[in-house]
């Protein structure tokens, strides 16, 4: 399944300033039966924004509508626990095109790349600079630059520089999955099966 295509992204952010946020507290497990990619962004944090009774807690963020924008800005270890694919699906169902963090854990980093969301590693002192920045004008803008891999806060200037497998930079830059990138590879893989044949 093919994906938009993730150039340069400017947008406001929403900010999820907690650490060792793990993928059950993402997409909690009783949500994990549909087998689609389809539909788990309503259940996204479910248990940080709704009470017993589905009435939204009004602390949580993704409830205020003074936070908006397809970037979440989330604190250290995002995405830790169990290796479900539903929590970037849940992510990318919500709207998020890419996630910040000082540090993401790897299988969730792995599973993000697959659908088309970006997750940007950043410094722990960049990360604090973004939360206060949004901190200070939640329509604050960040820049997400893939293929020049910065990020800038738009009202500072600041940015800084992120790494990303190059395979997956190629996919991202093409709204490609690990499938589109064989099929557009087809000719060649022809034409190196027939100068291959005995």
């Amino acid at each position: 399944m093919a994906y938009d295509k993730f150039t340069i992204l400017t947008s406001s952010a929403v900010p999820l300033p907690i650490e060792n946020v793990d993928t059950d507290q993402i997409i909690p497990a009783r949500f994990l039966k549909a087998t689609k990619r389809e539909g788990f962004g309503d259940n996204l944090f479910r248990d940080w924004r709704y009470n017993n009774d589905e009435t939204p807690k009004q602390d949580f963020v993704l409830n205020n509508p003074i936070y908006s924008g397809k970037i979440l800005v989330g604190g250290k270890n995002f995405g830790s626990g169990s290796s479900r694919e539903h929590a970037a699906w849940a992510i990318y169902d919500y709207g998020f095109r890419c996630v910040v963090s000082s540090f993401f854990a790897d299988i969730f980093k792995g599973n993000a790349l697959n659908i088309g969301i970006l997750p940007v590693t950043v410094s722990d002192e960049f990360l604090v600079k973004i939360f206060t920045a949004i901190e200070a004008d939640p329509n604050a803008q960040l820049e997400v630059n893939l293929p020049e891999q910065t990020i800038t806060i738009l009202a500072t200037g600041e940015s800084e520089s992120f790494a990303i497998n190059g395979y997956k930079k190629h996919n991202m830059l093409n709204g490609f999955d690990d499938i589109d990138y064989l099929q557009a590879m087809k000719d060649e893989i022809k034409t190196f099966a027939a100068n291959s044949a005995y």
